[in-house]
């Protein structure tokens, strides 16, 4: 796992393991304030999970039942932190498929892609079935679909100053509240949102 990260963050056109944060000035509102983790990026395009954007009127418990994960009515049986896991809309492509980015403490051969040292993604039933009995990672969020990008797609964004990007940080993913993961994550680059939104409009 740390011979993959040292060998992902020697290429230093990738941003595996980083966080896009979009700009004020976002033009696809479907990313409006977003905050993406991206987890794999190459010539051939990229793929993240956006951290901080709430799917309505879906709850973890019930997303299990509707999966077949528990039985309905199961719920209560659930441990504490699945019961408080939030879902969150992870991007436009492939919504009704399901994403977890999680700590590196839990790993399956063939279905974990470790991103880096701190953070792996998996997309099985078996992690979902793991948390649902108390044996997941320590820490993990669910997404319901992905944000993609075509080969050059991302860079041009970046260029047209749509995008800004940095490392990404554990803390913000996991332990930060959805609603604050946005000025965290600009903060952690020494950006204050309110004076660079005022900017952009004056631009």
């Amino acid at each position: 796992m740390g011979t993959k990260a040292r060998s992902l963050r020697a290429d230093r056109s990738s941003l595996d393991g980083q966080f896009l944060i979009a700009m004020p000035g976002m033009e696809d509102t479907r990313f409006a304030r977003a905050v993406v983790y991206i987890c794999a990026h190459s010539s051939e395009g990229a793929m993240g999970i956006m951290i901080n954007q709430p799917a309505p009127k879906l709850t973890f418990p019930d997303l299990l039942v509707q999966l077949g994960v528990i039985n309905e009515g199961e719920e209560i049986r659930l441990p504490p932190d699945a019961k408080r896991m939030r879902v969150h809309r992870g991007g436009p492509v492939e919504t009704s498929r399901g994403f977890i980015l999680h700590s590196s403490d839990y790993f399956v051969a063939n279905s974990t892609l470790p991103i880096d040292e701190n953070v792996s993604l998996t997309a099985t039933l078996e992690i979902l079935k793991a948390i649902a009995l108390g044996l997941g990672p320590e820490n993990a969020i669910l997404a319901l679909g992905y944000a993609g990008w075509a080969p050059g797609q991302l860079e041009s964004e970046i260029k047209a100053n749509g995008w800004l990007h940095c490392p990404a940080s554990p803390q913000i993913i996991f332990d930060e509240p959805v609603e604050a993961r946005y000025d965290r994550a600009m903060a952690a680059i020494g950006i204050d949102p309110g004076r660079l939104s005022s900017l952009y409009g004056n631009a």
